[in-house]
């Protein structure tokens, strides 16, 4: 077992829907569980683990849902819903700040008043610097979803794996929510996921890993312990790879 004492991954991609950040959903943030990642996030960070995060913005607004409403064409949805990821990236950098964490906010495109445009460099050397680097407004681009963006920035930044924080407990054989009988799965391939079409993460963004040999960690946010615990390397949740992490070398 992989202890804190010895992460198994110096630098990672921490992929926070709009959904898991509203809770129980009573309202858009809760800020509990903004704390709950922040105080987890530190706990790594300490331990010399750079932290990068994608945030989603569905708590907010959801493009793809919001399409066609009142004459809403899909880009312009898209781009409300890319602003919705802006303003979850601010209160999860204020909670992380008010904690003593540094971090900076980077959107892909420009909105210089309240955060750093997207540069690559730039992200690569405040994790170096030991700062938590929050990425907005997914790629930037309209039908590309934010799962699609944190396997982009992943690649980007050489980050080792990405770490989807989700309100399920990882990757099911069946929809849970229809089918009790559900069966949690600890590993699947990348081609498991889209063959067998399971509910995980858009076919883009599976195959932006795949095509990467980037790992996917699928873990419930609202366990006590599984951030520090999935981003020290832990067994928690289901693994997506090409094969077990034990079997790389």
């Amino acid at each position: 077992m992989i202890t804190n004492d010895s992460p198994r991954w110096r630098r990672v991609l921490l992929k926070v829907s709009g959904e898991a950040l509203a809770g129980d959903g009573e309202q858009n943030v809760d800020p509990k569980i903004a704390m709950t990642i922040a105080r987890e996030v530190a706990s790594v960070a300490h331990l010399g683990v750079e932290v990068a995060i994608v945030v989603g913005g569905g708590n907010f607004f959801r493009g793809s849902t919001w399409a066609g409403c009142s004459g809403l064409d899909r880009s312009s949805a898209d781009h409300i819903g890319m602003l919705a990821t802006v303003m979850n990236a601010i209160f999860l950098q204020a909670t992380m700040e008010s904690i003593g964490i540094p971090t900076r906010v980077q959107t892909a495109f420009r909105m210089s008043e309240v955060a750093e445009p997207y540069i690559r460099r730039r992200a690569i050397r405040h994790l170096e610097k030991g700062r938590v680097v929050i990425f907005a407004a997914g790629t930037g681009n309209p039908f590309f979803t934010t799962d699609t963006a944190a396997a982009l920035r992943c690649a980007e930044i050489n980050a080792e794996v990405v770490l989807k924080a989700t309100n399920v407990d990882g990757v099911y054989d069946n929809d849970p929510r229809v089918n009790p009988d559900a069966s949690l799965l600890d590993f699947v391939t990348y081609r498991d996921v889209t063959s067998k079409d399971l509910l995980v993460m858009d076919l883009t963004a599976i195959t932006l890993c795949q095509e990467n040999n980037i790992p996917i960690v699928v873990f419930n946010l609202n366990k006590p312990g599984n951030i520090s615990r999935a981003l020290c390397g832990e067994h928690v949740g289901t693994l997506i790879a090409e094969k077990l992490l034990s079997e790389q070398t």
